[in-house]
């Protein structure tokens, strides 16, 4: 499997006889990984390759800099708003992205540090083990845009924390430090900051020494769970992109560039 051509995300191989892929998003601006055109792209591309790669035995997906994943490229969500292809052609993105990393028959572990946000925290939840910092801030921003709640947020949100804290969260875009995370099930664990790559490293190894039948099809029967929410997600991805097209966005992107609170 050629690697190579990712140009958004860093990848090397580790674990007992490298078969743990080490995927990081890199941090163009220097600070957060921000998905731009090309990199919500090969977020949603790399699961494909995971999965059809018999050399690797689980994934580790972390963030470059200061946090896990700042959300979407302004830039990208000014084109999506202004152009149906690009809209159009994002939509899918996001689609692939959710169902690529639940069909992915490795066993995937997330590391979340910082701010996690956006399309890289729609893989950080999904994952089969999300690892986060208790200092890490997770916060779903799509309300704050003037968009619905889309990505991956009603399908799993629910399941993890449960449909009370999935909306108290959800609908005013409240960040989720690691630690409360941990808390309410949003993620499987919570750990001191120096913690965190040793410690989900240290689970990719042990997913990559187990017996991988065993463990691919426990990762198989347990989200037959999220696909039966498909419909729910389909239905919360339809209406986020419908936003798009909307009066509120307008104004979402103008008060995070103007750096204020929206006035809707």
């Amino acid at each position: 499997m050629d690697y190579s051509r990712y140009q958004t995300l860093s990848i090397t191989r580790r674990g007992p006889g490298n078969t743990v892929l080490d995927i990081q998003m890199r941090a163009a601006n220097g600070k957060l990984p921000t998905a731009g055109h090309e990199g919500h792209r090969e977020l949603a591309e790399i699961w494909r390759d995971v999965s059809a790669d018999d050399s690797v035995r689980c994934a580790v997906l972390r963030g470059e800099g200061q946090g896990f994943s700042g959300g979407g490229d302004l830039a990208l969500v000014q084109d999506m708003a202004q152009d149906f292809e690009v809209r159009s052609r994002v939509w899918k993105e996001a689609r692939d992205l959710v169902y690529n990393v639940i069909n992915c028959d490795k066993p995937i572990v997330s590391a979340l540090h910082g701010p996690a946000v956006g399309a890289g925290l729609v893989a950080g939840l999904l994952a089969d083990i999300s690892v986060a910092a208790k200092t890490a801030r997770i916060v779903d921003g799509h309300t704050r845009l003037g968009v619905a709640a889309g990505d991956h947020a009603a399908i799993v949100w629910p399941l993890l924390c449960g449909m009370a804290k999935a909306k108290y969260y959800l609908m005013l875009c409240e960040p989720v430090s690691g630690a409360e995370a941990e808390r309410i099930g949003l993620v499987s664990l919570a750990v001191e900051d120096a913690e965190l790559l040793p410690r989900a490293y240290e689970i990719a190894d042990r997913l990559a020494s187990g017996a991988q039948s065993a463990i691919r099809w426990t990762k198989y029967s347990l989200n037959n769970w999220l696909r039966q929410a498909g419909p729910a997600f389909d239905t919360s991805l339809a209406l986020e992109f419908m936003g798009f097209a909307g009066p509120d966005v307008a104004e979402g992107i103008a008060s995070l560039r103007e750096r204020r609170p929206p006035r809707y």
